[in-house]
């Protein structure tokens, strides 16, 4: 009685989220995307971990289950109707496999006429068939012949009984590693085969691909396609499968709380996969990382528990509410990232993070001039052989905003945003720039920070400092300096300013010196990981041991949000 008062408050407070902006979820379930597209599969496997055999039927438009049969058979697999082969092994495919198979062919006999599923039943066991559920109707099927030929012969000696193929968009059902059909569906691809797993007793936890999920599934089939595969998950059961993946499950219990209601808004408010697949999110960092019930632990439970039904709001809507692993001192505007501003999605310096103990925290990659004039080329840009490149402008919180290349033909090439980082990613030579907050030495030019002329600078091991890697000062007399303006004046020397990851830190400099880059390398050094919009996860994690609550964290990396 407790677990269903529960339950009950949860989808009254998830229903009281969804009346104020619309939602991708319906009937407080998520259809997760867990196979699709390229990886979609002519096969595919459920093994039931806790529970006792399945229902077969389909998911409404509203998401409820309408079953039509059940079985008691724990490891079943729905398979693209059609030609279908069996191994050895006990696997299915399309093409003849060398060596012993056994073979369903995509003729039936078939016979109509059944007013429910218990005539439909009786039927296939006097005819040592299967019911089948075509085009909203109970048939009965027997038999997997080659041709239709064969099929009309088989149909002489059944009354009312004629062949029929199987269509493209047909899901076959058999007991995993044989050629034992248990149930057809043909919906004509207008709602897709769903399965539900059932138990007696306990809640039933279902493997696939190994990692076991709740909630049912579904299996579109595109025509004469493969197999998607969806999870159909209650809300909570999903952000408790993502939050794991996204965040250590160890954390303390105020980042995980963070972590949840980030996942469940960003959950809530997605329609990104709806149009061409079908479900709500993908299981990949495409949208979140999402593997059932695997990784769980007692406190990200918890922490789902405790935030339950609880999204992030701006000005009455669902919130994005991005996030990235962490900042490397400043989250950044949306606007210098994507380019399009969104009020609450605003960058701040972060006096937090560095408290905690990050891996990786600070990076060093280095391309060579031909290694940098391959990815650009092969990534579709319009470059010749690049002979430099230089951070051209950052923003105000010192994160990165414009990058320059330049080619041996004295063309140059100006990219801004996230594609400041991106630009440089290279599986080809495994290697890539990990967030938006980096110098590069080695190139020659000038950075502007925030509209003023200035300089990207760094350390070295002598204690010097370089400025765009090609100058070492000692001294600032005598230099010039341009204002945002465009005024010329110059410094008498003394020391300058300069943005590090743990805040702004007074340099003393001395005379100049240039020093040119004649290795033809480029060495980029920075803090962080990821695209620096939104919540850091390790600042999360940071201001969590600190003291600080879920809604400190929320509200600190959201601007002007309402949890609710």
């Amino acid at each position: 009685m407790k677990k269903q008062l529960l339950t009950a408050l949860f989808v009254v407070t998830f229903f009281a989220c969804a009346s104020v902006s619309a939602s991708a979820v319906e009937n407080d379930l998520v259809k997760v995307g867990l196979r699709y597209g390229s990886s979609a599969l002519f096969s595919a496997n459920l093994e039931n971990a806790q529970g006792s055999g399945y229902s077969f039927g389909y998911f409404d438009e509203d998401r409820n289950f309408e079953p039509l049969l059940e079985t008691d058979e724990t490891t079943i697999s729905m398979t693209a109707a059609g030609d279908i082969y069996m191994s050895q092994s006990g696997s299915y495919s399309r093409d003849m496999p060398s060596g012993t198979f056994r073979y369903l062919g995509p003729w039936r006999v078939q016979v109509d006429g059944f007013g429910d599923r218990e005539e439909a039943e009786d039927a296939a066991d006097d005819l040592d068939g299967w019911v089948a559920w075509i085009s909203g109707e109970y048939v009965v099927r027997t038999g997997c012949y080659d041709s239709r030929s064969e099929a009309e012969d088989a149909a002489e000696d059944m009354d009312g009984g004629y062949a029929e193929k199987v269509s493209d968009t047909a899901v076959t059902v058999t007991v995993t590693g044989t050629t034992d059909i248990l149930f057809e569906y043909d919906y004509r691809g207008i709602l897709p085969l769903g399965v539900q797993p059932e138990g007696w007793g306990e809640e039933p936890i279902t493997w696939f691909k190994g990692y076991r999920y709740r909630g049912g599934f579904e299996y579109p089939r595109i025509t004469g396609g493969n197999l998607s595969v969806i999870n159909v998950v209650d809300l909570e059961d999903y952000v408790k499968g993502v939050i794991p993946h996204e965040m250590s499950g160890q954390w303390p219990l105020a980042a995980l709380e963070a972590q949840a209601v980030c996942a469940r808004t960003y959950a809530c408010r997605t329609t990104k996969h709806q149009s061409t697949y079908g479900f709500d999110v993908c299981n990949t960092t495409d949208c979140q990382v999402y593997n059932g019930v695997n990784a769980s632990t007692a406190r990200s439970d918890e922490a789902v528990d405790n935030t339950a039904g609880e999204c992030v709001y701006y000005d009455g809507q669902l919130a994005e509410t991005v996030y990235h692993s962490s900042d490397g001192g400043a989250t950044e505007d949306a606007a210098n990232v994507w380019g399009s501003d969104v009020p609450y999605l605003q960058g701040k310096q972060d006096p937090y993070e560095s408290a905690a103990s990050i891996p990786d925290y600070q990076y060093t990659v280095t391309y060579t001039r031909e290694e940098l004039t391959w990815v650009l080329q092969n990534s579709g840009y319009s470059i010749g052989d690049v002979t430099n490149v230089y951070v051209s402008e950052y923003t105000p919180l010192g994160n990165v905003y414009k990058v320059t290349f330049e080619d041996s033909s004295g063309h140059s090439l100006t990219v801004k945003g996230e594609t400041c980082r991106m630009a440089f990613y290279s599986t080809t030579y495994g290697k890539n720039v990990r967030s938006m907050r980096f110098t590069i030495s080695g190139g020659t030019g000038d950075a502007t920070v925030g509209g003023a002329t200035g300089g990207s600078i760094s350390t070295s091991s002598g204690g010097s400092y370089s400025v765009n890697g090609n100058q070492t000062l000692d001294s600032l007399d005598g230099a010039s300096v341009i204002s945002g303006s465009g005024q010329l004046g110059t410094l008498d020397g003394g020391s300058i300013s300069i943005i590090t990851s743990s805040g702004t830190q007074t340099v003393g400099l001395g005379s100049v010196s240039n020093v040119r880059n004649a290795s033809g390398t480029f060495v980029i050094t920075g803090t962080g990981n990821g695209h620096n919009v939104g919540m850091s996860q390790y600042g999360a994690k940071a201001m969590a041991e600190q003291g600080y609550d879920y809604e400190d964290i929320l509200n600190f990396y959201y601007t002007d949000i309402t949890i609710k």
